[in-house]
């Protein structure tokens, strides 16, 4: 039986912590940062957790390599 294969954006967008945690950079952050305040700017920095759910249907995605 053949492997399946990785979907390449996913596991570019998505990251496992040591604790099987799924998580996410935060939307919108690569341009047009310059004409936002700088409070919105600095929110973009953090990572975004994913619910239980979500992380589950990511991490099957994740494995399927």
């Amino acid at each position: 039986m053949a492997k399946g294969k990785t979907i390449k954006s996913i596991t570019k967008r998505f990251k496992t912590t040591r604790k099987g945690k799924v998580i996410k950079v935060k939307d919108g952050q690569n341009h047009l940062n310059a004409k936002a305040s700088g409070k919105k700017v600095r929110q973009k920095r953090n990572l975004i957790n994913l619910s239980e759910n979500s992380g589950r249907n990511i991490k099957k995605l994740l494995k399927s390599s």
